[in-house]
């Protein structure tokens, strides 16, 4: 299912949400300029590799930030960001631009740690998307009644279908938690394309779970428009 746009109406132009977007244009754009070699030690250095992480040591911390501004790919890089496009405005919309600055970076730290636990200890996490799945996250919480407009490709037909937030991102975590869990059953818990599920598990968890406080608080006084 790919989501081409949503139904909330945001208050607020998004600042917050087009400068990560920006800069994870320019990071990625400088990545595909690099030769191989130099682009093998760029991921070395600055991705997520578990068994250099020590969370009782401050100085191994910096790839839980910098390893959510990278990207393996076109596919990879576009997909976040369109994720984000469709999704982020909203969240920044309802916490406010400040607090969405911490809650996008705690966000991905958070799921870069989940990964570093259940991943393999060696291979580099790259991508924003366990941050972006903390956003994914707050917007179950905050919209769950807002529409999703998704394609479904049905063979070569592409069917467009308005599906709840609450069904659609609900999906969207237990096909991510089934695949994590089926993921633990190969060698070193690397299996299915080398996606980062439990970045994406973690993410997700750990974004509902930060989302709590503001929802209870603004729940009875929002002015996004739903339908």
């Amino acid at each position: 299912m790919i989501p081409l746009r949503d139904t909330v109406q945001s208050r607020m132009f998004p600042i917050i949400t087009w400068l990560i977007i920006i800069i994870n244009t320019f990071v990625f754009l400088y990545e595909v300029r690099l030769p191989a070699i130099d682009l093998a030690n760029f991921i070395d250095e600055f991705g997520l590799i578990p068994s250099r992480l020590n969370l009782f040591s401050p100085s191994t911390w910096t790839p839980l930030v910098t390893h959510m501004f990278l990207h393996g790919g076109w596919l990879h890089f576009l997909s976040n960001m369109w994720i984000l496009f469709i999704f982020g405005d909203n969240v920044e919309d309802r916490i406010g631009s400040t607090k969405f600055i911490l809650f996008y970076l705690i966000g991905g730290a958070s799921a870069g740690i989940v990964q570093s636990i259940f991943g393999s200890a060696e291979i580099p996490s790259v991508g924003a998307s366990g941050a972006i799945a903390a956003v994914l996250g707050a917007y179950f919480l905050f919209f769950p009644t807002a529409r999703v407009l998704t394609l479904i490709p049905v063979f070569i037909f592409p069917w467009f279908v308005r599906v709840p937030a609450l069904i659609y991102l609900g999906l969207w975590f237990f096909t991510q938690l089934w695949s994590g869990l089926i993921s633990m059953t190969g060698a070193d818990g690397v299996s299915m394309g080398g996606v980062a599920w439990w970045a994406h598990i973690g993410g997700f968890l750990v974004g509902l779970f930060m989302a709590i406080p503001t929802n209870l608080s603004t729940r009875k006084k929002t002015t996004s428009f739903e339908y």
